[in-house]
């Protein structure tokens, strides 16, 4: 042990949680005298799907290699009964599986856990939980924080992802359980099919608190909606609440192309310091690489391809995983720790690197600021973006209006590529827009490296009481070819985290901060560096109807004059995370 091994599979065995419901998984053996250790998946996308068996990591591998699996469908999903709602069954229904499959004759006591996005969750909630017998989980593309970076993003509402994901992977897909427990019809699946297909219409539908096409098949989409604030309901199943308290070593990975890399990133971080114990702190890992949400990275994100060894299969993430368990489970010094804990590929270099910590101490926070003439609207006007600080320079306007959004390119999405594709793609025509300023620095006179946190402080006023204020990174070939690499939001009214909600003086000059998560990226020499000022990325972030009502309840917009700032006393600006080379 390890080995390989004959593999025996069960299907569909019972597992009782302390309610009294019955989950339902599907359980894959190595032929091997005595008891082994177990990985878990708890999933709500079928567990008798062959992504769920071989996505992550493939069940039979696993089983071969020595190890027991266990697929289970999580509470209310597909075989399992129960009701599913998002995120508050999984922390004592991960705790009750956990623990019962450490008590099976076959088991030797120890469990892991693995699996993607939710799969995720489930992971880090059962870690949670404190269960007793969880020896190690390996969370990817996942969340630390359920309303920022999940359901909410600087204040902003996912629109693009809670719809697509509560209409689709959530409710059609799990159409036999939900119509048996709701006792729904034909035409109700054939309205949520037409819903899943039209998803374009009902992005726009207004107000949004009054969407039909959820009541019944994904409740809680209404309840992030009346939550947008960072209280009691989300605290409840934060991980980030529980950093401190969980014990466990964790394999983290993620993309920099994916919905969820602020919460995976954070999770490393915040447990590396953290964690409860010892192996906790010190056995987090990190992997991050070109990628898009998923189970199985590809190399190429959106329509650029990152060459062959960027994908998922090139670095054999399957096999790693494997590695971690047998170094932390059996204790196997395999040369697993040989490395140093964080993997990152350099977009733009195309290269995989180990690095000591992250964010990279070598790494020096550096501002280039917003320049102009008053004229940065689109790509045609006269942006510019350098490390001078700026003068006396006149502001930049624009108008946001939100019946003509600047819409989705690109970027971390989920959860229907047929309506907003994932990934890298060219910005220019974005960038056309009039409501988009552009700020571009010279083709650059050497290599520049970003690694690590990218922010934007941006002063500026609005003639409105609550609008957005948005920006991109991008790198721009000589070609004129415009990679988006990262990008982030504000709303108005949260421009202050974690505090209530607090409406703007219209014309008043107020300092944003723009958190645009991360990137590793080489500019290489020849390139530009640009950033993009807006007020939308629709239907990624809900419309700001500029009102100040109620985030969802709006049924009336107005436009909104936005004016952007860069003098010596308002330097609006870029940090960005250089590394010497």
């Amino acid at each position: 042990m390890p080995g390989s091994y004959s593999v025996t599979f069960d299907y569909n065995v019972p597992i009782l949680m302390r309610d009294g419901i019955t989950t339902y998984a599907d359980i894959f053996r190595p032929q091997v005298e005595g008891a082994v250790p177990a990985l878990l998946q708890r999933t709500p996308y079928d567990k008798s799907a062959p992504a769920s068996r071989t996505g992550t990591l493939d069940a039979v591998r696993a089983a071969s290699h020595g190890y027991a699996v266990v697929i289970q469908d999580v509470r209310g999903r597909y075989l399992s009964e129960g009701e599913f709602y998002t995120f508050f069954n999984e922390i004592n229904d991960g705790h009750d599986t956990v623990e019962w499959i450490a008590s099976q004759p076959w088991c030797s006591g120890k469990v892991g856990m693995f699996g993607v996005s939710y799969v995720g969750a489930t992971q880090w909630l059962a870690a949670k939980s404190g269960a007793p017998s969880l020896a190690g989980i390996a969370p990817g593309v996942t969340a630390s924080n359920y309303q920022e970076g999940w359901a909410w993003q600087g204040g902003a509402f996912e629109l693009g992802f809670n719809l697509s994901w509560g209409i689709g992977s959530l409710g059609a897909a799990n159409w036999g359980n939900l119509s048996r427990k709701l006792n729904l019809d034909e035409d109700d699946f054939e309205s949520l099919l037409a819903a899943k297909d039209g998803l374009t219409e009902w992005f726009q539908y207004l107000p949004m608190k009054d969407m039909p096409q959820l009541k019944d098949v994904a409740p809680y989409y209404y309840d992030w909606l009346d939550h947008p604030e960072y209280d009691d309901y989300w605290k409840q199943v934060s991980i980030e609440e529980s950093h401190a308290d969980i014990t466990v070593p964790a394999y983290n990975f993620g993309g920099w192309y994916d919905i969820f890399l602020g919460g995976t990133i954070r999770n490393y971080e915040r447990m590396s310091v953290m964690g409860a114990t010892d192996i906790a702190r010190s056995g987090q890992r990190l992997t991050l690489g070109p990628w898009i949400h998923g189970g199985s990275p590809p190399s190429v994100s959106g329509e650029y391809n990152f060459g062959t060894r960027a994908a998922g299969a090139a670095i054999d993430l399957m096999g790693e995983i494997l590695r971690f368990y047998d170094h932390v489970i059996l204790g196997e010094d395999n040369g697993f720790t040989d490395n140093r804990p964080v993997r990152v590929f350099v977009m733009g270099e195309n290269v995989w690197r180990y690095e000591d910590d992250w964010p990279l101490s070598r790494a020096v926070d550096t501002d280039y600021y917003l320049h102009s003439g008053g004229k940065a609207n689109s790509l045609n006007g006269d942006g510019a973006l350098s490390p001078e600080q700026p003068g006396d320079e006149p502001p930049d306007a624009y108008v946001y209006n939100p019946i003509n959004p600047v819409p989705t390119v690109g970027g971390g999405l989920c959860c229907d590529p047929a309506f907003m594709a994932n990934g890298a793609f060219d910005q220019r025509w974005v960038e056309g827009r009039d409501d988009v300023l552009v700020y571009s620095t010279p083709p650059l006179s050497e290599d520049t490296e970003v690694t690590g946190w990218v922010k934007v402080t941006l002063f500026a006023s609005s003639n409105a009481v609550d609008t957005d204020f948005t920006a991109k990174l991008v790198d721009v070939e000589p070609s004129g070819y415009a990679r988006n690499l990262t990008d982030g939001i504000v709303r108005a009214r949260y421009k202050n985290p974690r505090q209530p909600a607090s409406l703007i003086r219209p014309g008043a000059i107020n300092e944003y901060e723009i958190d645009l998560w991360a990137t590793s990226n080489l500019f290489k020499k020849g390139h530009r560096i640009r950033v993009e000022i807006s007020s939308s990325n629709f239907p990624r972030f809900d419309r700001n109807m500029n009102t100040g009502e109620q985030i969802g309840s709006d049924l009336a917009f107005v436009p909104a004059l936005q004016t952007v700032y860069h003098t010596s006393e308002y330097p609006s600006r870029i940090t960005l995370p250089l590394v010497p080379r």
